[in-house]
């Protein structure tokens, strides 16, 4: 697991949790983990995040969220958009990850599992529905290409997976 340093002013944390995520609106994006540093120089917020994919559309709405949210408490803000290192799904947070399965999104497993499902059909998702794990694969990409949509041959119902990213 890649570990990388995350450096929040405190005072800034309650503002950039009320910024949630476009595509997940039930996440915070601190919560996603794409903030990597929100610090006060001279004034100003310098705010650094990382997308989740490279390429990812949903960073400059982020970009402009952050910019509002902080501009509401007073502060001028900078935001920059860094790529190194690469987001990872560890970097939810225990909270997020139980806020994308009540949203109806199942939380990454593990890469190894990851591929298990993805690549060899095994069935370890978690229906966000019903908790079986009797289901299947539908297609690699769901709602966004993040996302794989699976099925739970138990209860029937669609749902998302977000892939593993490592």
């Amino acid at each position: 697991m890649i570990k990388t340093e995350q450096h929040i002013d405190q005072k800034l944390f309650p503002i950039l949790e009320q910024v949630s995520d476009p595509e997940i609106p039930v996440l915070s994006i601190m919560e996603m983990g794409v903030v990597r540093t929100a610090v006060i120089e001279n004034n100003i917020v310098k705010v650094q995040i990382t997308p989740t994919y490279s390429g990812c559309p949903a960073m400059d709405v982020i970009g402009e969220d952050i910019k509002k949210a902080l501009k509401e408490k007073g502060y001028n803000s900078e935001i920059e958009l860094i790529l190194a290192p690469a987001w990872t799904t560890d970097w939810i947070t225990p909270k997020g990850r139980k806020a994308l399965e009540d949203y109806g999104i199942a939380a990454p497993l593990d890469a190894e599992a990851d591929k298990s499902v993805l690549l060899d059909g095994k069935r370890l998702v978690k229906c966000t529905n019903c908790n079986s794990t009797n289901t299947r694969l539908v297609s690699q990409f769901g709602s966004t290409a993040c996302k794989a949509q699976f099925q739970c041959d138990d209860c029937q119902e669609p749902f998302d997976y977000f892939k593993c990213l490592k």
